[in-house]
């Protein structure tokens, strides 16, 4: 399955577990594995606390800090920054389904990670078992 998810600034973190919930349901796994997967190369999946959006600022001043876009990048392309930030957090998480549903903990959600928007960003979700 793929989501489309756009996005609305140069930087910001969208939770999209519901609708990779969703997707899962759809899919009609019942025990297997969930892998969500984005192919761009100046974006990131993961796993992040998803209670308190504090935390999901620190995350971004965080990055901006080790990352700042201030500075003199080798890369020809201006997005240099996007594309370290993306390697930093990764482009895939797998996760465990059981009952139909993704085992997450209570205070995690899948997020993900604009690093050169705003943009379209595809988003493709599998089901194994």
């Amino acid at each position: 399955m793929k989501l489309t998810i756009k996005t609305e600034y140069k930087t910001q973190l969208i939770d999209i577990t519901e609708e990779v919930k969703e997707a899962v349901v759809k899919s009609g796994c019942k025990k297997g594995l969930v892998n969500i997967f984005v192919p761009h190369s100046t974006c990131s999946i993961f796993v992040f606390e998803n209670q308190d959006p504090n935390v999901g600022r620190d995350l971004l001043k965080k990055l901006h800090d080790t990352v700042p876009s201030q500075e003199k990048y080798a890369h020809v392309g201006g997005n240099a920054e996007g594309h370290l930030k993306s390697a930093y957090l990764g482009t895939n998480v797998t996760l465990p389904v059981e009952n139909a549903l993704v085992v997450i903990g209570q205070w995690q959600g899948i997020f993900l990670g604009e690093f050169d928007g705003p943009r379209e960003r595809d988003v493709i979700i599998s089901t194994v078992g």
